[in-house]
């Protein structure tokens, strides 16, 4: 049984080093390559690749589909195991998927907990709040190279930010592929807070609401509608709880260094819930 750890990644080499840095210290582990994709870095993701002993690929079009598709191409292992380049990795982590795969009789999509933290350092023990029910979330999952070619791979049409994985996971679930949650195959999922600007926030919550409309326009299942919030029902909520009109007030809330940081944070969560929604509606209209 042999893993191929495959990342996408542009311009967060320091994060990368780290990630890769714990990957490296797996013990128990099985056999283990690792792939970097650089989707278009302009700084030192290659020397660190290269520091590491990772394979280095490079991907100058922006698309994390495209980016992880040529990562599948290249891998020799049988086993693939996604992972973002944010994140740090307990030494039994490798080991945790590999087990689950050798007990399967099915082929299956093995996730385990993403537990948020500020900083490297920050490593909790996961707890019922970092369960997920997500099929396929490439933060953290692996699977059977074959099964991920039989569907075809990542769809590269999701060029923006957000779903492209979601999308393929309803396509693995449609190919008998099962899905197993595992505690042990934990990781931390680095998140500064100074690097989660508004600005930023803003700009990947409006991506990942077309990438929502596209999801639903190629798979317009119950399933996709509940994953993207599509329906009825949560557009008439966030309509009534987080209204366009509102959204200038919650925006100076949010960024207001007077704000106490509980309402600070209460006016950011709604501002983004307003303007996913706005924008989902927006980009689901334009398809009809």
């Amino acid at each position: 049984m042999k893993f191929s750890v495959v990342i996408a990644t542009k311009d967060r080499a320091a994060r990368l080093d780290a990630a890769l840095d714990s990957l490296r210290l797996q013990g128990t582990a099985p056999p283990t390559e690792f792939i970097v994709v650089d989707n278009g870095s302009t700084d030192d993701t290659r020397r660190i690749a290269d520091k590491h002993g990772a394979r280095y690929l490079y991907e100058p079009i922006p698309n994390r589909g495209r980016a992880r598709n040529r990562g599948v191409a290249a891998a020799a292992g049988p086993y693939l195991l996604f992972v973002d380049d944010d994140v740090i990795v307990p030494a039994g982590f490798i080991a945790a998927h590999a087990r689950e795969h050798a007990a399967a009789v099915f082929p299956l999509a093995v996730s385990g907990p993403i537990i948020n933290v500020p900083g490297p350092s920050d490593r909790p023990s996961p707890n019922a709040a970092n369960y997920s029910a997500a099929f396929f979330c490439t933060c953290n999952v692996s699977v059977r190279k074959a099964s991920l070619e039989a569907v075809g791979g990542f769809d590269e049409q999701f060029d923006l930010y957000g779903w492209e994985d979601t999308e393929v996971g309803l396509r693995l679930r449609a190919f008998d592929v099962r899905r197993v949650f595992t505690w042990d195959a934990y990781l931390w999922h680095v998140k500064p807070p100074q690097a989660e600007t508004i600005d930023v926030a803003l700009g990947r919550t409006i991506e990942k609401a077309r990438m929502a409309a596209r999801l639903v326009r190629k798979a317009p299942t119950s399933r996709a509608k509940l994953a993207t919030g599509a329906y009825a029902a949560n557009l008439l909520r966030a309509k009534a709880l987080a209204p366009r009109s509102a959204q200038a007030l919650f925006a100076g809330i949010a960024t207001s260094p007077r704000a106490p940081r509980v309402l600070a944070r209460f006016a950011r969560g709604r501002l983004l819930d307003s303007v996913y929604v706005d924008e989902l509606e927006r980009a689901l209209g334009r398809d009809r």
